[in-house]
């Protein structure tokens, strides 16, 4: 579960308007870094320093400066920050290290509410006589989330349970960063050229205003836990009471994903990893929701071997024809020609109208991308993941990652499959990918397009025997 700074014993929620003050300044620093850079630029540039050495100088410092103040913040600066993080994976350590640092610091150092705010917040709830509803509840939190923090409790009827609470001025303080960041597209286009920031910072903010909604959380676990009823893999807890900013739902033990990936045996570490790919490949066509927050805290294994999987607070509801759309791309990434695949890029925006690209240098870029879709097994490891990172991050204008767009659509799902790659590859497993993929996504395996049929996923969900193989 991804930690951060709520709010401390000495802060009130008056404080928050003079804290949103220092936040805005640390982001009005970001633009004028940047100006006072490109003139620097232009300064070497009359002085004979190469063209393309000014513009890479440039790019680390803004990335440099970027990071920093980013992971310096918290709320929605560090959730883009937190997004952006691809791009520091292959930057020099120098550059790097102090956004890294920062962002340990946050999400390690998190201040628990005081017991009279979170008593505050289960009173507006769940009502003046909310402790009648528990047997037990400890004060002291669990586990910090990113907009409040998780208790332990036993709830009336005897079940373990976890309650998660949001703390006040959340929601004003997330949405008010966005606000800000949506100024910034300029200086994010000098590190992706390709990049539509402004409508990848509308749909986080989108997907971070479903974060602040418990009910619709609730709503989100209740679907998926229906979805994966008695199923032989995966356990889903269920929602026990949600009111307001308070949701409860039953507690879950297991081994966290986290401790398999530095103490597990290669068995372990492969069956982990298998079922992890396969319940993140699986979510869009047996719930219609994809988990959109797959990082190891949110994973557990339970003793009888299942996955055990919490936190629906980010989703992305992956309608059937959209489904189809991404299994054709990626047959066509994975078996066609480089003219069909960047054809296919176009159509889906990845490249942008009047951009051109060279078609050799993307075709050298998505090869070895494509790998785990191709081969009957693959090994992740995090030297394939460095190699990855580093295609992605470099900074040299020649690079055509830099061409390519995000389109505000895909933004979660690269953003999960971003993420889950990496938890792959921390795992080092070896699995049958492709086999999870055709199983799982719609349309990879022969490139049809989804049915017209308001049912298509029903219509086209495993049997149950297929679910059990």
């Amino acid at each position: 579960m991804a930690r951060t700074t709520a709010i401390p014993d000495n802060v009130t929620v008056s404080d928050l308007p003079r804290r949103a003050v220092t936040r805005s300044a640390k982001l009005a620093t970001l633009p004028l870094g940047f100006a006072g850079r490109a003139a620097l630029g232009v300064g070497k540039r009359t002085f004979g320093k190469p063209a393309e050495a000014v513009a890479v100088e440039i790019q680390q410092r803004t990335a440099e400066q970027l990071f920093k103040v980013l992971g310096e913040l918290k709320g929605g600066a560090m959730k883009l920050g937190q997004m952006l993080s691809i791009f520091e994976a292959a930057l020099p350590p120098e550059i790097a290290g102090p956004y890294r640092a920062t962002l340990t610091r946050l999400q390690e150092a998190a201040p628990p509410l005081p017991a009279a705010t979170v008593h505050r917040v289960l009173a507006d709830g769940l009502g003046e006589d909310w402790r009648d509803r528990f047997r037990e509840f400890d004060d002291t939190p669990a586990a910090a989330a990113s907009i409040g923090q998780v208790h332990r409790g036993v709830w009336e009827d005897g079940r373990a349970v976890a309650v998660k609470v949001q703390y006040p001025g959340a929601g004003k303080a997330l949405l008010s960063d966005f606000n800000q960041l949506s100024r910034l597209a300029k200086l994010f286009a000098v590190l992706m050229p390709g990049l539509d920031v402004k409508s990848m910072l509308a749909e986080l903010r989108e997907r971070v205003a479903e974060e602040l909604d418990y009910a619709l959380e609730a709503e989100s676990q209740r679907i998926v836990h229906e979805a994966y009823a008695d199923d032989p893999d995966f356990y889903i807890p269920a929602v026990v009471a949600q009111a307001d900013d308070v949701l409860v739902t039953e507690w879950m033990e297991g081994v966290p994903l986290s401790k398999i990936i530095t103490d597990g045996d290669q068995e372990e570490r492969d069956h982990a990893a298998l079922l992890y790919c396969r319940f993140l490949l699986s979510g869009p066509r047996r719930s219609g929701l994809l988990h959109g927050d797959p990082h190891p805290g949110n994973f557990r294994i339970l003793d009888d071997g299942r996955l055990g999987v919490m936190d629906f607070g980010a989703v992305d509801r992956i309608a059937p024809e959209f489904q189809y759309r991404l299994g054709r791309l990626l047959r066509i990434g994975t078996t066609a020609g480089i003219d069909e695949i960047e054809d296919a890029l176009r159509r889906e925006d990845f490249i942008r109208e009047g951009v051109t690209i060279d078609a050799e240098a993307l075709h050298a870029f998505l090869a070895p991308i494509t790998e785990p879709f191709i081969t009957d097994t693959f090994k992740f490891t995090r030297e394939w993941l460095r190699d990855m990172a580093a295609r992605v991050t470099d900074l040299r204008p020649t690079n055509v990652v830099r061409q390519l767009n995000l389109p505000p659509e895909y933004v979660i799902v690269h953003r999960v499959l971003s993420a889950g790659t990496g938890v792959l590859c921390q795992l080092e497993c070896e699995i049958p990918a492709r086999a999870e993929s055709l199983r799982w996504i719609p349309g990879f395996a022969d490139g049809s397009e989804a049915p017209d049929a308001a049912d298509a996923v029903d219509a086209d969900r495993p049997d149950d025997d297929e679910l059990a193989g």
